[in-house]
């Protein structure tokens, strides 16, 4: 492949999202379809949404001229997916679906990217043991990984740029892998999304009025070919796996370590949901970057750097680690870190109530602080006097 083409999709990208994403904004705000702050939200006034549409016209623009890189014709599979969750997420961003739609329409849009051969996983290679695996077993399989993927990316997507730079990371990292196993195709499609990220970041971190959200319209692709590169990522063949910088039989911990943002924080808030009989799809202020936000009382852009640090390192360690050390260990190290992660966070009883409870009595607390420190400067003296 030349040089050139990875530039030329990373900038075409780049530039027809930059520039489209004003319009967008403009017709949002026309047409008065602004998303409205409620007791959850991390913003207090109304913000344009849809963000999402640029990505999906620029995606499909993208797979027409990528044809030529197909194996098994893995672009006309992807557009009727991208197109169902593209209508589901724009109908969900204007008028609230319920979680049980938008998993029927999920389901129907990954159905079309299981049954293309090029996604198939015909072996764990080693994997705790085990090698071949039959067909429904395949189906099985993919189906619950991509389900959990993109509702995963899903719900992470609750302040500004989180969910955008926790994309940008997994598609630097596939982009690395597919570029060492020369899989051009899925190389390209991880450049051009990542160029939509990368310019919707300015608009989503914008304190102007120049400021968007992706919306679920967004979320939904974006998790969608993320959970794409994954599938394709364990159905890769063995001599593939050669040019890659650790252990075939750990492919599977690398692929959890790439997504371990999106995934500890899933179910570490459907654990919680659960524990407190609640549906898994109800919403709170439970997840990570709200603990960030409301108890370290970090800004939104400070939140999602430091969540997005995390999963870039703690991928690189998982790969120095995957390059030496087999299933067992590596699976420790990962059972370790959630284990501590979760404890960490399950410390906190973050309940929305509970949160709302402890932002009000902490600001009673600073409140009264400062009505002590100007009476003292006012008095010349301080208020109790010890015996």
């Amino acid at each position: 492949m030349s040089f050139y083409y990875p530039i030329l999709f990373f900038v075409g990208a780049y530039i027809l999202t930059y520039f489209t994403i004003p319009k967008i904004i403009g017709l949002v705000e026309y047409k008065k379809l602004m998303d409205e702050p409620n007791k959850r939200s991390s913003h207090i006034k109304k913000t344009p949404t849809l963000g999402g549409v640029s990505f999906f016209y620029t995606l499909i623009f993208a797979l027409f001229f990528l044809k030529a890189w197909c194996s098994y014709d893995e672009a006309f599979y992807l557009v009727p997916g991208l197109t169902i969750l593209f209508i589901i997420g724009l109908k969900d961003d204007l008028v609230v679906l319920s979680p049980y739609t938008k998993l029927i329409a999920q389901i129907i849009a990954i159905t079309f990217i299981i049954s293309n051969e090029s996604f198939t996983i015909h072996s764990l290679n080693g994997f705790f043991g085990i090698d071949e695996i039959p067909v429904y077993v395949y189906y099985a399989i993919a189906g619950f990984i991509m389900l959990t993927i993109i509702n995963a990316y899903n719900l992470i997507d609750g302040i500004d740029g989180l969910a955008a730079i926790v994309g940008i990371v997994i598609l630097i990292i596939y982009t690395t892998i597919f570029y060492m196993t020369k899989e051009y195709f899925f190389l390209l499609i991880s450049l051009t999304l990542n160029g939509c990220l990368i310019a919707f970041l300015k608009y989503n971190l914008s304190s102007t009025s120049e400021k968007i959200f992706m919306g679920d319209t967004g979320s939904l692709i974006v998790g969608f070919i993320i959970s794409i590169l994954t599938l394709k990522f364990l159905a890769l063949t063995p001599e593939k796996y050669d040019s890659l910088p650790f252990l075939i039989e750990n492919i599977p911990l690398i692929a959890i370590s790439i997504l371990i943002v999106p995934l500890f924080d899933t179910a570490r808030v459907f654990t919680i949901r659960l524990a407190n009989k609640k549906s898994p799809f109800s919403a709170d202020r439970n997840h990570t970057h709200h603990i960030l936000i409301d108890y370290f009382k970090i800004s939104h852009r400070k939140a999602s750097l430091v969540i997005g640090a995390f999963n870039l390192i703690f991928v690189y360690l998982f790969i120095i680690l995957g390059s030496a050390s087999y299933n067992f260990w590596l699976t420790t190290v990962l059972v370790i870190t959630v284990t501590i992660l979760a404890y960490f966070f399950y410390r906190f009883d973050y309940s929305f109530s509970n949160v709302r409870r402890k932002i009000k009595v902490k600001r009673k607390v600073d409140n009264a602080k400062k009505k002590g420190k100007n009476l003292i400067k006012k008095n010349k003296e301080p208020l109790i006097k010890e015996d």
